[in-house]
């Protein structure tokens, strides 16, 4: 066992730069905090390189890596991003997964979000779809990193459970026209009622920001466009509160 006391060690230094977007871009590398986290990372896959542990804090079992480390808490505080930190982090490899990458069921229901800014709406739809078997979710006009340390702690894990995707626009029409997937733009225009809207066959629906919406080429790419009726004197709700309404109305529809 390694063990690391100061803050200012090396080790601790090179983490601390994994929770920033350069840091993991340059590296390849992504920090995940968390026993919960850690083990949906394995179970789905993530190849874990380092586990660094607080015995103050954490007295579980470690998750198997090449490298393990005991850290004080002078040292954790300094890599640390949740606010009551369980103890338990580890350093994981990095995976990209493609459109080709994914194995879908008969009737897939996909998500695809654009221009998503905010890591932790990112996170928190990722977690709605886990829990609601979203078959994938697709992300267009990338603002935010996935591994963001708040995407990983708002999904709980789940962006290592989802199979997620970075793709442009153009590619992710083909890909969803190749594939025979109905798309359904979340948009004000012309729009029925997202009940009323079929959610039970192969569909992808579009969700874009509070501020701008939809762009131009997804709504004139769209089957169909679905609304989530209001009062006036609202005109957006939160990106990843419309996402958890429509999703669980196709759960619905699909029970």
């Amino acid at each position: 066992m390694n063990y690391i006391t100061s803050s200012a060690n090396p080790r601790i230094k090179t983490l601390s730069q994994l929770s920033k977007t350069r840091g993991r871009r340059q590296t390849g590398h992504i920090l995940i905090e968390g026993s919960r986290e850690i083990e949906l990372a394995v179970r789905y896959g993530w190849e874990l390189l380092e586990v660094y542990y607080c015995p103050d804090l954490y007295q579980g079992p470690l998750p198997t890596a090449p490298q393990s480390f005991n850290i004080s808490r002078e040292a954790l505080n300094k890599i640390t991003y949740k606010e009551n930190p369980e103890g338990l982090l580890a350093v994981a490899k990095s995976k990209t997964i493609t459109l080709a990458d994914l194995k879908l069921p008969k009737k897939p229901l996909i998500i695809v979000l654009e221009n998503v800014e905010k890591p932790g709406n990112l996170g928190a739809i990722l977690r709605t779809a886990y829990a609601a078997e979203v078959s994938a979710v697709i992300i267009n006009d990338q603002q935010t990193d996935l591994y963001n340390p708040n995407v990983i702690r708002a999904s709980m894990g789940h962006i290592f459970s989802v199979p997620t995707v970075v793709a442009n626009f153009e590619t992710t029409k083909d890909w969803l026209n190749e594939k025979k997937i109905k798309i359904l733009a979340t948009t004000i225009d012309a729009a029925i009622p997202y009940t009323t809207a079929d959610l039970t066959k192969s569909v992808a629906i579009v969700f874009g920001t509070e501020n701008s919406g939809l762009s131009h080429r997804w709504r004139g790419s769209a089957n169909q466009n679905i609304i989530i009726p209001m009062q006036k004197g609202i005109d957006s709700l939160n990106v990843s509160v419309s996402a958890a309404i429509v999703i669980y109305e196709a759960l619905r529809q699909r029970s």
